[in-house]
């Protein structure tokens, strides 16, 4: 069986949804894709379930009613991918902001010893294309907040591009991950370093999406500023690893 499972929340994707499986389903590596879409009004979840016979046994799709979260989408999609047993399990959008061409540098990663490898924006530097000053400014300094706050040395903690080894989802009880925004990025990240994985970074270009919506808003950033505390609050009362 294939080693790779790419999940992709999609919530209103059709600009890019078609466009996006084909272009993993072209790379050098037999990655199967999931999408975990959140009844799309504008037909998304249709796209893919047409494409599915052109690609028999590697894409699929897990429809759920109506906007439910980025962080319970993924963790739907982690307990699909752990049931099945992948060994490599991939978050990725959907818009082309993450180039998928970058799945194959992320799973090298863990190949190579990495338990999780982060598609870091800000390893090297600000590798941003596209946005406004005022997002690049907020989301680099989220980072730095969340360094702070937390003592995690990882550059980019709010990054959405990553490949994680199945041994690691298993580990990191995805029951007890709370938040459901943008602070699930950082907790899944934080809970992964708490548990002793080694998490690596690798640089990429993060490029804004020229179709569709943006998801993102000032609700989801006051989320990540309000959780990191008390992320951090409880770790304090949490035993690290846990049995």
């Amino acid at each position: 069986m294939p080693d790779s499972l790419v999940i992709i929340p999609t919530y209103n994707e059709k600009e890019n949804i078609e466009r996006m499986i084909r272009k993993v389903f072209s790379l050098p590596h037999d990655f199967h894709v999931l999408i975990i879409d959140d009844g799309s009004p504008d037909g998304t979840q249709n796209i893919v379930k047409q494409l599915i016979p052109e690609y028999p046994g590697r894409l699929f799709i897990e429809e759920r009613a109506g906007k439910q979260g980025l962080g319970t989408a993924y963790i739907h999609g982690f307990t699909w991918a752990i049931y099945r047993h992948y060994d490599y399990i991939f978050e990725m959008d959907a818009d082309f902001s993450h180039n998928p061409d970058d799945l194959l540098k992320l799973r090298q990663a863990c190949i190579e010893g990495a338990d999780a490898a982060i598609g870091s924006r800000y390893i090297n530097g600000v590798n941003v294309v596209n946005w406004p000053m005022s997002r690049v400014l907020m989301s680099y300094f989220a980072s730095v907040y969340v360094r702070f706050i937390t003592g995690l040395k990882i550059q980019d903690a709010t990054a959405g591009f990553m490949c994680y080894k199945r041994k690691v989802l298993e580990t990191v009880r995805l029951h007890k991950i709370k938040f459901v925004g943008y602070a699930f990025q950082i907790e899944m990240k934080y809970t992964a370093v708490k548990h002793g994985f080694k998490v690596v970074e690798i640089p990429i270009i993060f490029t804004d999406r020229t179709l569709g919506t943006s998801k993102m808003s000032t609700s989801i950033f006051r989320e990540a500023f309000i959780g990191v505390i008390h992320m951090k609050i409880n770790s304090i009362f949490r035993k690290y690893p846990e049995g």
